[in-house]
């Protein structure tokens, strides 16, 4: 019998299969079998789209405009991200610097495809969101990763990043403010780095994707805006997913170089056309409407991470790196490795997080999938009481451990 595996193509049999999801499934069979899942593991923002943003994709509807649009995006919606860029970051961009996507991911991806040849060394902080190394792997780069120390935050060091560049490496992933790890460079910090790469010529994915969930005076500073040079290398990375709560909308956006963005319209033209139409014209109402909701939300967040915080101080067996933005911490729970959940031992974040599930009905995502397997990934993206019931039975399940 033949094996169908054996015929696929390497670049796709070299992608890790996502610890994420694998948890999030087992909690969702749960939770439809009646059982009382608490999730921590969600990477979305728990607030309905704001209503006014509904409301102009309800109109765009009516009014018809179901239609391909430019490969690149709509030409009004690419000068309203100009302005975004302008008025957020003092970066002034061209409408055709700008590529619209189906999400930040895919951004995230043109990229790599646009910029890697095989064998071309990727600079990788971890912990690192999951998909960074999949991605470079997928389009032929090799993923160098950089452990950062919980005494800095989890924030690479410019000694760190200059210690792991090479004459191969081509680029370096940035992502402020962070997941899984809420880290927030300050100015600072990122002009520190941007000095090491500019020295080396090297390119920055610059990933933004949640600059505007931050609770903290460390305000984020964009790559790009560090020098005419750096705004040459950077690729900065954003998207509506995060800030207004449209992560099912599927619009990211990129700004590049001339040059780079007109390379990946053309990818893109051949690849996907363009993102949907419809939400593109819900996401020019979002970028250019007051933003209360946003503020709002974002005060929520706010409150939500001080409670975590809170209780998370309180538990014997765990701690956290305070989180600055986002609405991630890492929960560091390798003192419980070499206990036992009954007749299970718990040996590494991935049998943590299914005992976990297991005996308190709890879900967590593996520090495993994020190269940090002393910690477990929480998000604080759902309900006040859901978050401090499902931290009381996270302390519950700690002490019962053997």
């Amino acid at each position: 019998m033949e094996h169908m595996e054996d015929r696929l193509a390497a670049r796709v049999k070299s992608i890790a299969p996502s610890l994420t999801l694998a948890i999030s499934a087992k909690a969702k069979a749960m939770k439809a079998a009646g059982e009382n899942v608490i999730s921590f593991g969600v990477g979305e923002p728990d607030f309905p789209t704001p209503a006014h943003i509904v409301q102009a994709g309800i109109e765009a509807l009516e009014a018809g405009k179901t239609k391909y649009t430019p490969s690149s995006g709509l030409l009004e919606l690419r000068r309203a991200i100009a302005e975004k860029f302008r008025r957020d970051n003092g970066l002034d961009y061209e409408a055709s610097q700008i590529i619209v996507s189906n999400g930040a991911k895919h951004s995230i991806f043109n990229v790599c495809f646009a910029l890697l040849e095989e064998g071309d060394e990727v600079i990788i902080p971890a912990p690192y969101w999951l998909t960074y190394p999949e991605a470079v792997k997928v389009c032929g780069g090799v993923p160098v990763y950089v452990n950062t120390s919980k005494k800095t935050g989890f924030k690479i060091t410019p000694e760190e990043l200059k210690a792991a560049i090479t004459p191969k490496t081509k680029m370096f992933i940035f992502n402020s403010p962070s997941n899984p790890t809420g880290a927030v460079y300050s100015e600072a910090e990122v002009r520190a780095l941007a000095k090491v790469c500019e020295e080396a010529n090297i390119f920055v994915l610059s990933d933004e994707i949640y600059e505007k969930l931050v609770y903290t005076e460390t305000k984020p500073f964009s790559m790009a805006a560090c020098s005419p040079r750096m705004k040459e290398l950077t690729i900065t990375v954003n998207g509506v997913s995060k800030t207004y709560a449209m992560t099912g909308w599927r619009i990211g956006y990129l700004a590049a170089h001339p040059a780079i963005a007109k390379a990946i319209d053309s990818f893109q033209s051949h690849a996907t056309s363009n993102a949907n139409s419809v939400a593109q014209y819900a996401t020019i109402k979002a970028l250019n409407s007051p933003e209360a909701a946003v503020e709002e939300m974002v005060a929520r967040f706010a409150r939500r991470r001080l409670a975590m915080i809170e209780r998370i101080s309180e538990m014997k067996g765990a701690y956290c790196v305070i989180p600055e933005g986002a609405f991630y911490a890492m929960l560091v729970v390798s003192d419980n490795y070499g206990k036992r959940f009954g007749e299970k031992v718990i040996t590494d974040s991935v049998s943590f997080s299914e005992a976990l599930l297991d005996a308190a009905k709890v879900a967590v995502v593996p520090g495993a999938a994020f190269g940090a397997d002393d910690c477990v990934r929480i998000s604080y993206s759902l309900s006040m009481e859901d978050l401090l019931e499902g931290l009381n039975r996270i302390d519950a399940f700690l002490m019962s451990l053997e």
